[in-house]
């Protein structure tokens, strides 16, 4: 994901195509953490509707709100948090 000293910029016009890009990240490194229901959150983000997806992402920052030590996957959903309004149905 990113490294503790990377500065992450925070774009706000991310698509639905790069909101799924970064989630389907989120989701590899939740995996790769071992952080199953995590991962699961983002099983088949490819399709959700943006109600889904932005159900996920705020499940997903609730979930990882007392797991300080996965800082790197909690910035990566607050940015795709920030960009929610991009969202469109496919």
């Amino acid at each position: 994901m990113t490294s503790d000293n990377e500065t992450i910029r925070w774009p706000t016009n991310l698509d639905r195509a790069a909101i799924g890009r970064r989630l389907v990240q989120v989701r590899e490194a939740a995996r790769s953490a071992g952080l199953a229901e995590l991962a699961a959150l983002f099983a088949g983000v490819e399709t959700m509707a943006p109600a889904q997806i932005a159900a996920s992402v705020v499940g997903g920052l609730a979930w990882l709100e007392e797991r300080p030590e996965h800082e790197a996957i909690t910035k990566q959903l607050q940015m795709v948090a920030l960009n929610l309004k991009n969202l469109k149905q496919p």
